[in-house]
């Protein structure tokens, strides 16, 4: 909780100082002259990118079960699922947490965490991980997924896609706005935005949104490293979720649907695509796992 708050004063403040800094170059005082209310558009812009992405968070763990067709564990039915359930509340006693819920589904070598809250979280394993995967690579990965929810990285993932949303939907309403009023300059009789401004901010939307993404992605490859070292912790040693990143890198996994796809364990791509990838590739996590 106090990282959730720290975070929104930041950016409160970030929000703050781009109102002053606008205020002092004229900005503001331009665009409301020329019919924009710079304030209410940052208000505006503020509550549609933190809204959109709150909602998908209290959304996710439903949205999750709903799209994979993740079947909670309520009552082992297997010797794995015992397993699955015993390992998960081992691991989130280690690490401080409530007793997530633990779920499998059917589908290629995968796992994944979510939820709103640490104490409201989900830990889903599918049926093709546990059958490709011995017990100790299993329970990294398991490790790896408590990991995540300790470290928050949901949360944190969120306020971060809410900030740059905040800034994607500001900066391109204001870019539309300047070039629909230079190309009505003349146009003395018209009033209120014309077409320019539309086409300029929807462009302008798409082109900040995917410069946004390089951003929200790169943490979430930070964070994977996180949680690879998080697993070691939780175990003891590095070895097992090595060897369940080389067990991963001999699998064909199968990717997440798009909402999940940060959250998977699976992941990661080379050269100029690296940049719009949630996850490292597996040789750099296995190497960052090695002891210094």
């Amino acid at each position: 909780m106090k990282r959730v708050v720290l975070f929104l004063v930041v950016n409160f403040a970030v929000l703050l100082v781009l109102s002053v800094v606008a205020n002092l170059l004229g900005v503001d005082r331009f665009l409301t002259a020329n019919g924009m209310n710079f304030g209410m558009l940052l208000a505006f812009a503020a509550v549609i990118g933190f809204g959109g992405a709150f909602i998908s968070l209290l959304m996710s763990k439903s949205m999750a079960k709903w799209s994979t067709g993740a079947r909670v564990i309520e009552h082992p039915a297997s010797s794995t699922e015992v397993w699955l359930v015993d390992a998960v509340a081992r691991l989130a006693q280690r690490a401080g947490l409530p007793m997530p819920e633990v779920a499998i589904y059917d589908g290629e070598p995968n796992a994944f965490a979510t939820g709103a809250t640490r104490s409201s979280s989900l830990v889903a394993v599918s049926t093709g991980l546990l059958q490709a995967m011995t017990r100790e690579e299993a329970e990294a990965v398991l490790a790896h997924e408590v990991a995540h929810i300790a470290n928050g990285d949901m949360v944190t993932l969120t306020l971060i896609q809410g900030v740059v949303n905040t800034f994607v939907i500001f900066l391109s309403r204001v870019v539309g706005y300047l070039v629909d009023s230079y190309l009505r300059r003349n146009d003395s009789e018209s009033s209120g935005p014309g077409i320019g401004y539309m086409l300029t901010s929807m462009v302008c939307q798409v082109v900040f949104g995917v410069l946004a993404s390089i951003i929200v992605n790169g943490f979430s490859r930070q964070r994977e490293f996180r949680a690879d070292a998080g697993a070691a912790s939780l175990l003891g040693t590095p070895t097992p979720m090595q060897n369940a990143l080389r067990r991963l890198g001999n699998l064909a996994t199968e990717p997440l649907p798009q909402s999940l796809a940060a959250s998977g364990i699976a992941g990661g791509k080379e050269g100029f695509m690296a940049l719009f990838a949630t996850h490292p590739p597996l040789e750099q996590r296995i190497a960052a796992l090695n002891p210094r």
